[in-house]
C-alpha cells in the first residue's frame, strides 16, 4: 500500500500532535512506551481533515474523541489501542454525516483492515470484534489497525427510510467506503508516521457487496478483499422479493405455510443427504441433488384427483398445490427481466429451494397467510418486506406506495430509476482488470443454502469472470468457497475459518490458499470439521472414519448420482 502523499501534505496538525506523531512513529509498537500512550492518543482529539484530503466530495472530517483503551480495560481482549471516533461531514443539508471509528493498536503489524456493514447498516462498525467465520482473535488483537463506519445514516440495519435522501443513497451504495478509507488512512499515517504496508477490506452480505464495490471502484486502495455472501445485484434481489410477495398474497392459494416449507426441506434431505457419502444432515453434492429435483417435486405435488375432489385428506401441510409450487419455482428460477439494469444485467439467479435451503427461518419466507399493513420479516418474509421497502423509499420515494400493485416485468416510469440504483448499489461491473493487474486478491465464502442472498448469483458472477478473463487469470487473484449447509448466518453447518490469515499470507508471501479446514460452530454440531473446498468441488466422505473429522473427507468434483 503506497502512502498517500496528497493526503499527508494537505492535513494540518498542531504542535502537540506532531510530537505525538514523532513518538508514535518511533515507539508505538514497543510495550515499554504503553504508559505514555494515553497522553499522545488524546492529542488526536479535535483533529480536522479538510475536504481536499478525501477522494470524494465532503465537507471535511472531524475526530471527535480519542481515547486510549488499556489492555486491562473491562472486556477488552485487543491489547492497548487508541480508539478514534468522528464524523465525515455531508454536503447536502438534511443528509446525515458518516460516523466512523478507527483503532490504532500499540503493537501494530503494519496492516490496516476496513470492516464492511450489514443489512442497511446505520450503526457504526467499530472494527473491534472478531472477523465473521474466524475462530481466532479479533484482527485488532492481532495487530491490525481497524476501522469502520455507519455507511452514512443512523438507524436499525433493517430500516430503509434513508432511501429518500439522494446523498445518503450514494453513500450507502459506495461513497462511504472511499470517504472512510481516506480518513482512516490519513489518521493511520498520523499515528504511525507511515502508511500501511497492506490495506485490506472484509465484510459479509452488505459488507460482501461492499467488498466487490471497492474492487470495482477503488482498485488502487486495497491489496486484498474478503467478500462473503455478497449482496450482488441489489436491485435484483429486491425485485425478486416483490415478485414473491405478489405470488404469496395476490395469487389465490400462493402462500406456502411454514409447515409445508419444512416438509419440502425434509423431503429434500431424505433424497440428497447421502449423495456426498455421509448421512450427516448436510447436502454437499448440490449438483447431484439438482438432478433429482424433478422426482423431489413430483413427490411433493398434490395428487390431481385429490385436488379435483377437494378431498379433506389433502392437508395444507402435506403437499404442494399448483399455486404454491409456482411460488417456489419463482424462488428457484429467479428473475429474467425484459429490460436491462446497469452493466446489461437482466437476471437475478434463483435459490437452492430443492437442494437443502430452509425457508422457515426468520430471514425466510412468510409465516402469515395475511399481508400485514406494515410488513415484517417474520410475518411476510424477509425478501418481500425488504423489496417492499426498497420500492417505497429508494425507487418511488413514496412511503405510501403499494408494492403489491407493482409489476416487476413492466416497471414503466420507474425503469430508469431501477437502472440508476443498480449502478449505485449493485456492484455488478465485470471490469476488474485494474485490480487484477496490480496484484489484488479476493476471497469469497458463500453458503449453498443461503435463503437471503442467492448463492447462484455469486457463482454466476464468478463464472462470468472466468469467461471474461480465463480460469488461470481468475485463479491468480480469486478464491471462491461455497459452503454446504450454510445459510445466511445460520444453518446446519456454520463455518469458522481464518480467512484474514489466509488472505494476508497470500498477499504478503504469495501463498495462495487452496483447500482450507473449517470448523462448525452451529449449536447442535459445534466442533465438527470439514474441508472448505474451492468451487466447484465439495467435501465428500471417504467411506470410513469419524464423520465429524475433515481428514476423512476429500474435495470432489460434482457429479450426478
Amino acid at each position: 500500500m503506497k502512502p498517500s502523499r496528497a493526503i499527508a501534505r494537505s492535513v494540518p496538525f498542531h504542535a502537540a500532535a506532531c510530537a505525538a506523531l514523532t513518538f508514535l512513529a518511533s515507539g508505538i509498537a514497543h510495550a515499554q512506551h504503553a504508559p505514555d500512550l494515553p497522553l499522545h492518543c488524546a492529542d488526536l482529539a479535535g483533529a480536522l481533515l479538510p475536504a481536499a484530503a478525501i477522494g470524494l466530495p465532503t465537507n471535511g472530517a472531524l475526530v471527535q474523541t480519542a481515547t486510549m483503551i488499556p489492555a486491562t480495560a473491562n472486556g477488552n481482549l485487543n491489547g492497548d489501542f487508541c480508539r478514534l471516533t468522528g464524523v465525515i461531514r455531508a454536503q447536502t443539508a438534511g443528509t446525515p454525516d458518516i460516523r466512523f471509528e478507527v483503532n490504532l493498536p500499540s503493537r501494530w503489524n503494519g496492516r490496516a483492515l476496513q470492516f464492511g456493514g450489514g443489512g442497511y447498516s446505520g450503526v457504526v462498525v467499530t472494527g473491534t470484534g472478531p472477523m465473521p467465520f474466524s475462530p481466532d482473535r479479533a484482527p485488532l488483537a492481532r495487530g491490525y489497525a481497524t476501522f469502520g463506519d455507519d455507511s452514512g445514516h443512523n438507524g436499525d440495519a433493517s430500516v430503509a427510510t434513508f432511501g429518500l435522501l439522494d446523498e445518503a443513497v450514494v453513500n450507502f451504495g459506495y461513497a462511504h467506503l472511499k470517504k472512510t478509507h481516506d480518513v482512516a488512512l490519513a489518521l493511520i499515517e498520523r499515528g504511525y508516521g507511515r502508511a500501511p504496508e497492506h490495506m485490506y477490506f472484509a465484510g459479509g452480505s452488505t459488507g460482501g457487496r461492499e467488498g466487490y464495490t471497492v474492487i470495482q471502484r477503488y482498485p488502487d486502495d486495497y491489496d486484498g478483499v474478503i467478500a462473503n455472501s455478497p449482496a450482488l445485484n441489489f436491485s435484483g434481489v429486491r425485485l425478486i422479493g416483490v415478485e414473491l410477495g405478489r405470488l404469496e398474497y395476490r395469487v389465490p392459494g400462493g402462500f406456502v405455510p411454514p409447515a409445508l416449507l419444512e416438509r419440502v426441506y425434509e423431503r429434500t434431505m431424505q433424497a440428497c443427504d447421502t449423495l456426498d457419502g455421509a448421512a450427516d444432515g448436510i447436502i454437499s453434492n448440490v449438483e447431484a441433488c439438482r438432478a433429482l429435483e424433478p422426482k423431489i417435486i413430483d413427490s411433493l405435488r398434490c395428487p390431481a384427483d385429490a385436488l379435483a375432489s377437494a378431498a379433506p385428506s389433502v392437508s395444507a401441510d402435506d403437499c404442494l398445490t399448483p399455486p404454491q409450487l409456482a411460488t417456489l419455482l419463482k424462488l428457484r428460477d429467479g428473475l429474467h427481466l425484459p429490460y436491462a439494469l446497469a452493466w446489461n444485467v437482466d437476471r437475478y439467479r434463483g435459490y437452492n429451494v430443492f437442494q437443502g435451503t430452509r425457508f422457515t427461518s426468520l430471514l425466510g419466507l412468510a409465516h402469515s397467510p395475511e399481508r400485514s399493513p406494515q410488513l415484517t420479516f417474520r410475518a411476510n418474509g424477509y425478501l418481500y418486506a425488504q423489496g417492499d421497502a426498497y420500492l417505497k423509499y429508494f425507487v418511488t420515494h413514496d412511503p405510501t406506495f403499494d408494492s403489491s400493485n407493482f409489476d416487476v416485468m413492466r416497471p414503466g416510469r420507474y425503469q430508469q430509476r431501477l437502472a440508476t440504483l443498480s449502478a449505485t448499489i449493485g456492484a455488478m461491473n465485470p471490469d476488474i482488470a485494474h485490480y487484477i493487474a496490480r496484484g489484488g486478491k479476493l476471497i469469497t465464502l458463500h453458503g449453498l443454502a443461503d435463503e437471503v442472498i442467492s448463492p447462484n448469483q455469486t457463482i454466476a458472477w464468478y463464472e462470468g469472470l472466468v469467461a471474461r478473463y480465463g480460469q488461470a487469470r481468475v485463479d491468480s487473484f480469486m478464491r471462491l468457497y461455497m459452503v454446504p449447509g450454510y445459510q445466511h448466518g445460520n444453518g446446519v453447518f456454520i463455518p469458522s475459518v481464518d480467512l484474514i490469515g489466509a488472505l494476508d499470507d497470500w498477499v504478503s508471501r504469495g501463498n495462495a490458499p487452496d483447500t482450507l479446514v473449517t470448523t462448525d460452530i452451529a449449536q447442535d454440531t459445534n466442533g465438527r470439521t470439514r474441508p472448505l473446498c474451492r468451487y466447484p468441488a465439495y467435501p465428500r466422505y471417504l467411506g470410513k472414519g469419524n464423520l465429524n473429522l475433515a481428514s476423512n473427507y476429500a474435495c470432489a468434483t460434482p457429479s450426478s448420482p
